[in-house]
């Protein structure tokens, strides 16, 4: 199971350090996870740190290019100071609100990927597409797969209803396990779930075989609820 908390805009450096070293306390002493469970920590540009033993930390974003005059952004120079190579691609949230279009998107997959990055490459319909039926969903979510190399052998998929998202809505196991299961009919990678993913939820979405784990916003802004996902 892969538990990957994104903090979007919250957390300092400070406190992310502290919430690694006691997620890493709470890890080591409770021994909730197996050999292939996997934890990943997406702090925000500013709250970057080096993984720990047994946490990888990535950025929630990069721009596709070593350095260079990008007012605002941040490139493999400054990731690899934290040993950072690992990042989310594609957040509906970088799509939606920062007009990040699928060309975009595409030239930073292929960039990372050239990089040797682990990729967790986010996609999701909103809820007109959803209403339209699973013909328009699926086609809808494909097409977020334009230029995407999904062969790469470090690629993590999460699949993130866009309606769900800090909505406190969340789709039924049975959309989930149909959207997976469609996935995984051409994809190998991992596939994460994401969509107000909490301690209400986590036990139905680890039940589910299609679900390789989860992507976890607001429940995993402190250490007690996100280790809680782990213990379900």
């Amino acid at each position: 199971m892969i538990y990957a908390a994104n903090f979007k805009m919250n957390h300092t450096r400070v406190s992310t350090t502290n919430y690694i070293l006691e997620l890493e306390e709470l890890i080591s002493s409770k021994s909730v996870l197996s050999e292939d469970d996997r934890v990943f920590l997406f702090p925000p540009a500013t709250a970057l740190v080096p993984s720990s033993k047994n946490i990888t930390v990535g950025a929630q974003n990069g721009y596709p290019a070593q350095k260079g005059a990008f007012t605002g952004e941040i490139g493999l120079s400054q990731l690899e100071e934290f040993e950072i190579d690992t990042i989310l691609i594609g957040h509906s949230e970088r799509r939606e609100l920062l007009g990040e279009s699928q060309d975009v998107v595409a030239k930073k997959f292929e960039f990372f990927k050239e990089s040797g990055f682990e990729i967790i490459y986010c996609i999701g319909e909103p809820l007109e597409i959803r209403e339209k039926g699973k013909e328009a969903v699926f086609e809808y979510l494909w097409s977020q797969f334009e230029g995407i190399d999904i062969e790469y052998e470090r690629l993590i998929v999460a699949y993130e209803p866009i309606w769900a998202i800090g909505t406190g809505k969340s789709a039924t196991a049975e959309d989930i396990d149909e959207v997976h299961k469609e996935l995984k009919n051409k994809i190998s990678a991992p596939i994460l779930y994401g969509g107000s993913v909490n301690s209400k939820n986590i036990a139905s979405l680890k039940a589910l075989d299609s679900v390789d784990g989860v992507l976890v916003g607001s429940a995993s802004l402190e250490v007690e609820s996100f280790f809680g996902l782990m213990e379900a």
